[in-house]
């Protein structure tokens, strides 16, 4: 169960103690979950019975336990305990996190993370004709659309979301750099932030200096293994735990972080963590083997290393899709 399942079960048993009439309150558009700080209890807590109570017109405790009753059981929770004022803190049913977490990213391929946080917004954009303005706005309505909401034309009760036009870029750019880097150049920076477009040959420059070519070659780096085990005889498959906390903790929230990209109209939340994911993977690479070597036969450790490593490739192959950049297998 990955964060953004743990977010939606709550939300349901928000609605279901809704329908029951057992709890009078406004049903939230999302529940937040975040992981247990240190000296908590459980894997994540959420405070949504602190957030309902004021409506219900119920101690925020007593809110906590009904929805306790409700989510205890659900599938992939191990345990529910309400703690303080009202948190509910959870406890996940599987042994090895990491191992739903390779399932859930298997499962989604590269539209992991895409999800309905937003189902049911209607959203529309002012036409704009500054390049920047054009590409972010474009990318934008991309991630709302992995969000479930709805974007084309404004309707009288919809909602209008707007992409403030930024300082211009160089118009050239594309033709400069060509459309992957373009693109990146545009998208990397801020909304407050002045695109680095000035200088940004960089981004063409086939090293560890470019962080676009990082993201791309992880990528390619996690086929490339792919293709090496197939050619030894063996494919990825999760039997054993994998020590990679990092890479781990970076594809779990890699939903949450598409989901905020989408609601704060924020592309370069995504660049950003297709750069740490990279990061972490070639970390991860350095440090455990994927491959067997010399004579040593494929294990267990090999198969759920290059599971994990596969899993980290899905995520940075669906990140760039959605910004308009492509993942090539080789480079």
């Amino acid at each position: 169960m990955t964060p953004a399942d743990l977010s939606r079960t709550v939300l349901h048993a928000v609605r279901r103690a809704v329908d029951e009439d057992v709890l009078r309150a406004p049903v939230p558009a999302r529940v937040r979950v975040e992981r247990t700080r240190p000296g908590g209890r459980g894997e994540y807590a959420c405070a949504v019975a602190l957030q309902l109570a004021g409506p219900a017109g119920l101690p925020a405790r007593e809110v906590a336990e009904i929805l306790r009753a409700r989510v205890q059981g659900a599938p992939g929770i191990g345990g529910v305990e309400v703690t303080g004022p009202g948190f509910l803190n959870f406890t996940l049913r599987n042994s090895d996190p990491v191992d739903a977490l390779v399932r859930a990213v298997e499962a989604g391929g590269t539209r992991y993370g895409h999800g309905d946080g937003l189902l049911g917004v209607t959203a529309s954009f002012a036409p704009v004709g500054e390049l920047r303005a054009r590409v972010v706005t474009e990318t934008v309505e991309r991630l709302l659309r992995a969000q479930a909401a709805e974007v084309g034309e404004r309707t009288a009760d919809g909602e209008m979301l707007h992409v403030v036009p930024v300082p211009a870029a160089d118009r050239d750019l594309f033709e400069r750099l060509g459309s992957d880097a373009a693109r990146w150049a545009l998208l990397r920076a801020a909304p407050h932030d002045r695109a680095r477009c000035t200088g940004s040959d960089e981004l063409l420059v086939q090293g560890e200096s470019n962080p676009l070519f990082r993201v791309r070659y992880a990528y390619a780096r996690t086929r490339a293994l792919s293709r090496n085990a197939e050619q030894l005889g063996f494919r990825a498959a999760y039997e054993e735990s994998v020590d990679a906390p990092a890479l781990g903790t970076l594809l779990a929230d890699h939903p949450e972080v598409l989901a905020a990209a989408a609601r704060h109209r924020e592309p370069d939340r995504v660049a950003r963590q297709l750069e740490a994911v990279a990061q972490a993977f070639f970390d991860f690479h350095d440090r455990a083997r994927q491959l067997p070597v010399g004579d040593e036969k494929p294990s267990a450790a090999h198969r759920s290393r290059l599971a994990l490593a596969e899993a980290a490739g899905t995520v940075l192959a669906g990140g760039l899709s959605l910004l308009g950049i492509s993942a090539p297998e080789v480079l």
